[in-house]
């Protein structure tokens, strides 16, 4: 039998026991922090500021990630964490409640199903998934096992303007809504085009490959720069859409596009990346459509509130940032609009709030059901640039009607011996 057989039965056996046998979390909550690059090790000092947290385990394939999380977990308190290279290794620790999920895009799935398996609560980095059939499947693993879940999506809870335009925008003061903008003031600098070259030894690249083709390593390929390229993620417009577009969905409760269709390219930036810098989505919800802006300049006659979502009402519309929000009627700005009572209550916390839910087994805002809904939205886009289509989408079925090539990129081929189950 192989290494990677065992460790995966193994997991599924501690899983099985963990879900059992393990009691509800105690008042500390041990959790376990997989991918450590910049936003991973953003995440873990966003929990160790919580008091209940013990950093009980960290998890990377590059060596110097282990290594700085290692410290800052002992400075923080005052002993060193178990370290892991493998993540199903992490998963099999009983005592563990929950873990934190900052990989690549193209690694958010399975540790989430196989977490989810192992009893483990799951704080996940948006967007939620690589692909919408792997999003089915974290949402249907963690409906299944009853877990807890929290997407990265820290806008939604960290910054109070969106409750208040949330309620602004249901409160109906802006009458009728039937078109959104969302503009994203991307400037993104070359990234250059460096040869391929062996991986640096402190990488496992075979194992952060994962499920994805098989590539020569380029220095591009891994950590921060990964997001340009189509073999892990969805480029700049993917990294932002979670966050943009969770206003308009949470303030109009939308469900899924109809149509999507897309146009834009990498015109700006001389590089090695794949992924667009000047990008235009035009979306078809039920009575509404939504426009999706990438670039540099942001929306036309909104450059003053850079990156912001666009709310046009046939009463007044509504521009907001995340800070703050302005109400133009018949062109002129009204510092006086009327602002509604105060209907959402305020937050304790993006990660707060999910750690409260550990404890009471509530429902978070942003669990990986709300995940999957906000986030396929995105994935759709990047489908309709890439075929160069404009595609139907049936959400019953999660499959795109018109075009069998588009539909493919719908869910993905993983590399052997990667499954997800």
């Amino acid at each position: 039998m192989s290494q990677t057989r065992r460790i995966f039965l193994g997991t599924a056996a501690a899983g099985l026991a963990a879900s059992s046998l393990r009691a509800a979390p105690s008042s500390r909550i041990r959790v376990g922090f997989i991918g450590l690059g910049g936003q991973g090790t953003g995440r873990l000092n966003q929990f160790l500021k919580q008091p209940d947290v013990e950093a009980a385990a960290v998890c990377d394939l590059d060596t110097h990630h282990v290594e700085r999380a290692v410290a800052l977990v002992e400075k923080a308190q005052g002993r060193k964490p178990e370290t892991f290279h493998d993540y199903r290794q992490l998963l099999a620790r009983k005592d563990i409640d929950a873990v934190m999920i900052a990989t690549p895009d193209h690694w958010h799935a399975l540790p989430t199903v196989q977490a989810c398996e192992a009893g483990k609560d799951v704080f996940v980095e948006k967007p939620l998934s690589y692909s919408i059939g792997e999003g089915r499947a974290m949402a249907r693993a963690a409906e299944r096992h009853k877990r807890v879940t929290q997407m990265g999506n820290h806008i939604h809870n960290d910054l109070p303007n969106y409750r208040r335009v949330v309620e602004v925008v249901k409160s109906g003061s802006l009458g009728k809504i039937n078109r959104v903008y969302c503009a994203l003031t991307s400037n993104e600098k070359s990234i250059g085009s460096p040869a391929d070259t062996a991986p640096p030894p402190e990488l496992d690249y075979d194992f952060w490959l994962g499920p994805a083709p098989r590539r020569a390593y380029n220095p591009n390929r891994s950590h921060l720069t990964y997001r340009y390229f189509w073999d892990y993620s969805g480029g700049c417009f993917i990294d932002f859409w979670c966050h943009y577009t969770d206003l308009v969905y949470w303030a109009l409760d939308l469900q899924a596009p109809q149509t999507v269709s897309a146009a834009g390219g990498r015109w700006l930036a001389q590089d090695n990346a794949e992924t667009p810098d000047v990008l235009e989505v035009l979306y078809e919800y039920p009575g509404l459509v939504l426009t999706w802006t990438l670039h540099p300049k942001g929306r036309p006659g909104y450059d003053h509130m850079g990156s912001c979502v666009i709310f046009e009402g046939t009463e007044a519309t509504l521009v907001a940032n995340y800070s703050r929000y302005e109400v133009w009627v018949k062109g002129k700005r009204d510092d006086n609009f009327p602002k509604p009572p105060q209907s959402i209550p305020d937050s304790p916390g993006h990660i707060r709030e999910f750690l409260d839910a550990i404890k009471s087994r509530a429902a978070t805002t942003c669990n990986v059901g709300y995940g999957h809904r906000l986030t396929k939205g995105g994935l759709l886009g990047n489908i309709a640039f890439r075929t160069g289509q404009r595609i139907a989408w049936d959400d019953a079925k999660e499959r795109i009607t018109n075009s069998r090539a588009a539909d493919k990129l719908v869910t993905r081929r993983y590399r052997k011996p990667w499954k997800l189950s």
